[in-house]
């Protein structure tokens, strides 16, 4: 994640990469830039706090039907780190409302794993929040075009864009870079934790 002042909206701008959330309730705004990947935007309407996240896999699925994983880069991990950044800036659980954007399919040529990567992720998403009673306001998903997001969370307001041209080869590059490093991390053999 970086910060850059955007010059249009005179405001600081959060620019989030996969992997990663953030979550405010300063005026300033909270941006990423998507393609197979899905952002989901929460805000307590009551505290006008409002976080982002942005995650490139669902993860690996417990018996009990939950997404489990340790990093933000998984759809389990990156909701619950969103959601709770936010309950320690004092937001309420149970006034949270989200919007839901990305899975577009940029991934081209890639294994036939990586063509599920959308919808796996469309279908994460809308799981989750259907059992944890989060109210999904609206929602862009799917397709084949890529989308850059604008947060604004004080006040909920969402600017989508999409993404067209040489900008999806380089959204594509991204994904399949990151991809490529979270399968390498993934083949590491654990550490062991000590206590």
């Amino acid at each position: 994640m970086h910060e850059i002042y955007n010059s249009r909206f005179q405001r600081q701008c959060m620019i989030l990469h996969p992997g990663e959330f953030y979550a405010s309730g300063a005026d300033l705004i909270i941006s990423t830039v998507l393609g197979s990947c899905i952002a989901v935007v929460f805000y307590d309407p009551v505290r006008r706090i409002g976080a982002m996240n942005h995650f490139m896999l669902p993860g690996t699925q417990r018996e009990d039907g939950y997404f489990n994983t340790e990093g933000g880069k998984y759809g389990m991990y990156a909701m619950e780190l969103a959601i709770n950044e936010m309950l320690k800036l004092g937001a309420r659980r149970e006034q949270l409302r989200c919007k839901v954007f990305g899975g577009a399919h940029v991934l081209r040529g890639g294994s036939s794993n990586e063509a599920s990567v959308p919808q796996n992720n469309i279908n994460f998403a809308f799981n989750y929040l259907e059992t944890e009673k989060i109210t999904v306001e609206s929602s862009d998903v799917g397709g084949t075009v890529a989308r850059k997001v604008l947060l604004f969370p004080q006040t909920f307001k969402v600017l989508l864009k999409r993404i067209t041209g040489t900008l999806v080869t380089d959204v594509e590059q991204e994904e399949k870079d990151y991809l490529r490093r979270i399968k390498t991390e993934t083949k590491k053999p654990a550490e062991p934790t000590l206590f």
